[in-house]
């Protein structure tokens, strides 16, 4: 027995050592494989070295991927999604590009960047011809130089009023311009205002005037967004109220850089967010430990009444209680929340549903696995039973072993490792915007509730020894409607979000939906879905245009929620039965193999669908990013024998469908 309990001693000593830990390689291996020429062969394993790595090596590891070439990279890698980004601006800005191109390759993706000349942003935005107007986003980076590089000597703040106003109103006409056009999203952002313009006024009074000025201006600035859908700005305020620098005034004297490097580095890192879901990367899920993470302490060994909690009258109760609040927020707005503990499940629904110091409850949670199994395992479980991918998880937890096992295990999952200072759990959870959106839907208010349902839904079908008797009793109701202005945000969402039953993922923002809309020659289908548990809401569409005799079905997208209901087979039989109906002679579709839409391959073909030869191959009308391996094929049905729609669906016409 001494023997046994030495053992385990001496394994114990390793694991604090980490020894026994996974093993992480660290951003020093970046450098390595670049001195080995070997940094294009081994692109994408670069998201997982650059897992944890501290600003100072990220601005390292930018400048030797900025050294890559984006063609060779795709040679290697064609399924790399890539995202085209083109920058323009007043200063330099040339030390933003490593910046850019690492925190695109932290979250998987390629960099195709475009840097436009010095000062060019006018032109730039005024030329439709030009590469900000075929970028996936364009980058107009404003400085305070663009007020002050007009302001006169002596200057008061109604010189500067005079400077904003002019330059907002031409920016403004610029932006209008742009997105009548314009191909992706333009992003601006608000003006930083550095103590060096304030101080050179010497009276208190002007100082608060040019305050004000300064701050209606962002102000018209921000309002730009509410204005353009296809116009994202970034308030840098948040940011420079953080502590980064606006300038590093050497780099603004000498090189006319009037943004400092620590503020391009986390402008880049919005940017990366931003293309993260662009590029259909968005995340939907957090999944939280508790021990340690929601609360302190250990229950098992603690207690109930031992855990650190909000009403236990410490700071560190306290803190605890701030991160429980954040992730209700979070919640509040779609975001599903669950957790996965090593812990035995009595305690564990004990204090989520009566501990007096827990904002979170166990109703907020759409899952709470409390076991002694390992995390991984537990994971891939819940994203089964949630139909989720295990991409679309966050995961956050304070044990260095457990968080180091999820990566090794599962490297789809973003790990956010949080430590033993629960005042900073908050800052670790919002850094990387990881659920960022361009706006809420009504689906996202409800999505916890339908999936919480769906979990219900699983529970029934274990109740019947058939899935055929499952599928009548739940008594499925498919509508397919014309989409109009108010689905206009759900769609473009689900384009951006959903990966496993989208047919193309082609990535549309709100604009290009509704470009498609007023399209005379384009019909945008949404599908909506209910069953005796419920209403769904739209869960999917059907992106279409007809081209003379031929309908052909530019993309076909289903939430992953209502996989395998026979939702998907119902509105592809009124697409084709609409399309005959109106004297269409075949309806063809297209698909784009990606690493995630593999189980979709075949579901043309189930349905009637035969392969067209690829020289035959028709082109979609949406633009957007290809997230594919570059392999499209594709099918045509003639119409002659159509499907028939699963018998246990309720479905309701298209409007104007005569049904013949």
């Amino acid at each position: 027995m001494a023997t046994i309990r030495s053992a385990v001693a001496a394994w114990v000593r390793r694991w604090a050592s980490g020894s026994e830990r996974p093993v992480e390689s660290g951003p020093s291996t970046l450098l390595d494989l670049h001195r080995a020429g070997r940094l294009v062969r081994e692109y994408p394993g670069v998201r997982r070295l650059l897992c944890g790595a501290s600003d100072a090596e990220l601005a390292r590891a930018g400048q030797l991927l900025a050294r890559l070439d984006p063609d060779e990279v795709l040679a290697e890698h064609p399924a790399v999604p890539v995202v085209s980004v083109a920058v323009t601006g007043h200063g330099t800005l040339a030390p933003l590009l490593p910046s850019l191109t690492v925190e695109l390759a932290r979250h998987g993706l390629l960099l195709r960047p475009h840097l436009a000349d010095f000062d060019a942003y006018v032109f730039d935005l005024a030329d439709p011809g030009g590469e900000l107007y075929g970028a996936d986003l364009a980058l107009c980076v404003l400085d305070p130089m663009v007020v002050f590089d007009e302001v006169p000597v002596p200057w008061g703040p109604e010189d500067v009023e005079r400077v904003t106003r002019e330059r907002i109103g031409t920016l403004a006409g610029l932006v209008a311009r742009f997105t009548e056009s314009a191909r992706g999203t333009l992003v601006l952002n608000t003006l930083p205002l550095p103590r060096r313009f304030a101080a050179q006024l010497v009276d208190h009074r002007s100082r608060a005037r040019l305050g004000a000025v300064w701050r209606e201006a962002n102000s018209r600035l921000l309002r730009l967004a509410e204005e353009h859908e296809r116009v994202v700005v970034l308030d840098l305020d948040p940011l420079v109220g953080e502590g980064v620098p606006v300038v590093e005034p050497r780099l603004s004297q000498y090189t006319r850089t009037h943004l400092s490097p620590e503020l391009l580095a986390a402008y880049a890192r919005e940017i990366g967010h931003l293309a993260r879901h662009r590029a259909g990367q968005g995340k939907k899920a957090l999944v939280l430990d508790l021990d340690g993470t929601l609360w302190g302490g250990i229950l098992g060994e603690d207690g109930p009444d031992g855990i650190e909690t909000g009403t236990d009258g410490t700071h560190r109760g306290g803190a605890h209680f701030a991160f429980q609040r954040v992730v209700g927020q979070l919640a509040a707005q779609g975001v599903l929340l669950a957790a996965v503990s090593k812990n035995d499940p009595e305690p564990v629904g004990e204090v989520l549903r009566g501990h007096p110091g827990m904002f979170l409850r166990e109703g907020d949670f759409v899952r709470v696995v409390a076991n002694w199994r390992p995390k991984h395992d537990n994971l891939a479980e819940l994203a089964d039973a949630l139909n989720l991918g295990v991409d679309s998880f966050v995961f956050v937890d304070d044990s260095p072993y457990e968080c180091g096992l999820v990566r090794h295990e599962l490297p789809g999952v973003s790990v956010v490792p949080v430590n033993g200072e629960p005042a900073l759990h908050i800052e670790a959870l919002l850094r990387d915007g990881w659920f960022d959106a361009p706006e809420l839907t009504r689906e996202d208010v409800t999505r916890v509730a339908q999936y919480r349902d769906e979990l219900v839904r699983k529970d029934f079908l274990d109740s019947f020894d058939s899935l055929d008797e499952y599928l009548r009793q739940l008594r499925v109701e498919v509508h397919l409607v014309e989409a109009g202005p108010a689905e206009v945000a759900r769609l473009s969402q689900l384009t951006l979000r959903t990966n496993q039953f989208n047919q193309t993922t082609l990535r549309l923002g709100p604009s290009e939906v509704r470009a498609l809309l007023d399209d005379p020659a384009a019909r945008v289908l949404a599908v909506r879905a209910a069953d005796r548990f419920g209403d769904n809401g739209v869960v999917g569409a059907v992106f279409t245009h007809r081209h003379g005799d031929t309908v052909h079905i530019d993309n076909f997208l289903l939430s992953c929620r209502v996989f395998s209901r026979g939702i998907e087979q119902t509105a592809l039989c009124a697409v084709l039965r609409h399309a005959r109906a109106h004297g269409a002679r075949a309806v063809r579709a297209n698909h784009r193999t990606t690493p995630k839409n593999t189980k979709v391959r075949d579901f043309y073909p189930r349905n009637g669908f035969v392969r067209v030869p690829d020289e035959n191959t028709a082109l979609t009308r949406t633009t957007a990013i290809d997230q594919g391996d570059g392999t499209t094929v594709t099918y045509e049905h003639g119409l002659g024998v159509l499907p028939v729609p699963p018998v246990h669906v309720h479905f309701t016409e298209i409007p104007g469908d005569d049904g013949s």
